[in-house]
């Protein structure tokens, strides 16, 4: 039995494993400087739970943008790679995406690397659709 909630923020801590998941090239102090910040930006955090154990997570930012409104962003949508292919994930999304309803958001939008070729097929799978590219430039 898999329970679904927001991460209470003096846990938020317990996600910076997933994280070195998705990216070990960044170090965990680095990780944790920049969740701080983060949280006082807004971010939040839904867990997935086996019991007491932490399986999965998503990042989620509330914003505002002219040309959507008031929308939900999913972050670093990570299920530890034992728990994969079982629709942990996807149960996870109606999670969010009724919380996002909940809190006054119409949309959801979010970004999905080029090279994950399995995340892109689970975003289409979960009704996204691409509409545009995501370009970066470091300083």
């Amino acid at each position: 039995m898999f329970t679904y909630q927001l991460i209470p923020a003096e846990e938020m801590d317990t996600i910076l494993p997933f994280w070195q998941l998705l990216n070990n090239q960044i170090s965990g102090t680095i990780l944790a400087e920049r969740l701080k910040e983060m949280l006082q930006k807004g971010y939040a955090c839904a867990g997935v739970y086996e019991g007491e154990k932490l399986i999965g997570i998503c990042g989620i930012w509330i914003l505002t943008k002219y040309y959507i409104g008031r929308h939900l962003e999913p972050d670093n949508v990570i299920i530890l790679p034992e728990y994969r292919g079982k629709g942990i994930g996807e149960q996870l999304m109606e999670w969010v995406h009724a919380y996002g309803q909940s809190q006054g958001c119409v949309a959801a939008e979010l970004n999905c690397y080029v090279s994950n070729s399995a995340g892109q097929k689970f975003w289409a799978n979960e009704g996204y659709e691409i509409i545009g590219f995501h370009y970066r430039k470091m300083f």
